[in-house]
């Protein structure tokens, strides 16, 4: 399901279909090699517990090199892909959006600032870009890795796993609300930037204006002014980024603390392999990536969508005056026969032949043609 105000994007997505399912394929190739780490220290930890040699260290380490070769491989190629089909989109919708531009009615421009325009055909496309660029490829990345780690996590210990994920409700509620305040903080950052860059275009083009009736200080002061409620506002998200990330890294500490004293303890009871406690960790340690990603994606999303509805109702916008050329109720006048003029070999027929009367008419000796030239002869010019 698409958010009512990601929609028109949809189109867009289509285009590139074919490229983005090689984007999740290599999603899935990335994270199912990078899932396997911690399988093959829990089989080297289980392995030199029993003795160590050179050929069994030799062994796993080139075990380890090949696995983050082979994930570094397919990690370049996921961004490469992903990444590139969001500057492709940006490059059709920047298009796509100054046509439509072109085709509005001289009313729209009276009722709209320029400077608003520019901010939504910059500041908000760089926005709907990141969105379906880094947002989409972290979170599939988060989604599948995370997927993976849970099913391995379980084989370990179904126990351990589901006490590691105690805390994940309180972060659902953390992450909802978080999402809600960044969305509307954005949407007034974004409307005080075009509010901004309007008002930068007027005293551009009116700066004779300015002059004339001595407004230089006043403006300066208002631009000075609107520039610092934009650092306000600015301001306020940052500091609402800033509790997010360290309330989800929190949430994520508490998981690894269950982790340590109910794993440590199976450990000790002689419930669990060393190796087993070891990989189970270290998907912890993982996991913590995502969870830290999982904040920054939710900043880009709840940005792009603010920013894709603000470009929106310039799409939306309808001319007054509609090209009927094309459709399938247009109809083309033609001339009746009895009304129609001559073609131009007919045109070149007529002038060639003496005997017509318009070739007649045209001659010197015409008496319309006389009177025509005896009138200008006589004109006072």
């Amino acid at each position: 399901m698409v958010p009512k105000k990601l929609r028109p994007l949809v189109p867009y997505l289509k285009r590139y279909r074919t490229g983005l399912a090689w984007g999740a394929l290599c999603v899935l190739f990335t994270n199912g090699i990078a899932v396997q780490f911690p399988q093959v220290l829990r089989h080297a930890t289980n392995d030199l517990h029993t003795g160590v040699t050179s050929h069994k260290l030799l062994k796993y380490a080139l075990t380890v090199v090949g696995v983050f070769l082979a994930k570094g491989i397919f990690q370049f190629l996921t961004r490469w892909i992903v990444i590139g089909i969001s500057r492709d989109i940006e490059f059709d919708l920047r298009n796509d959006l100054f046509a439509h531009l072109e085709r509005l009615s001289y009313s729209y421009y009276q009722r709209n600032r320029t400077g608003d325009i520019m901010a939504r055909a910059t500041n908000d496309l760089n926005a709907v870009r990141n969105l379906l660029g880094p947002a989409i490829m972290y979170s599939a990345n988060t989604i599948v890795f995370t997927a993976l780690a849970v099913s391995y996590m379980f084989k370990i210990s179904p126990r351990l796993t589901l006490c590691a994920f105690v805390p994940l409700p309180v972060a659902s509620i953390i992450i909802q609300y978080f999402g809600r305040q960044i969305h509307e903080r954005f949407e007034r950052i974004q409307a005080m930037f075009s509010d901004i860059s309007a008002r930068a275009q007027e005293n551009f083009s009116g700066a004779r204006v300015i002059r004339a009736y001595v407004q230089e200080q006043a403006e300066i002061a208002a631009f000075e002014s609107a520039n610092k409620e934009y650092i306000r506002r600015s301001l306020g998200l940052v500091r609402l980024m800033g509790m997010l990330w360290p309330t989800l890294e929190l949430m994520l500490g508490v998981a690894v603390v269950i982790v340590l004293w109910l794993g440590g303890r199976q450990v000790l009871l002689g419930k669990m392999d060393v190796g087993d406690f070891v990989a189970f960790n270290t998907y912890m340690a993982q996991l913590m990536w995502p969870v830290i990603a999982l904040g920054w994606v939710i900043n880009i999303f709840q940005r792009g969508t603010a920013s894709m509805a603000r470009i929106n109702e310039i799409l939306t916008e309808q001319p007054e005056i509609k090209d009927e050329i094309g459709s399938s109720d247009h109809r083309v006048i033609e001339p009746s026969k009895d009304q129609s003029s001559p073609t131009t070999a007919e045109s070149v027929q007529i002038a060639r032949s003496p005997d017509h009367p318009m070739a007649r008419s045209s001659s010197p000796d015409h008496p319309i043609t006389r009177s025509s030239d005896h009138s200008l002869s006589r004109s006072p010019i």
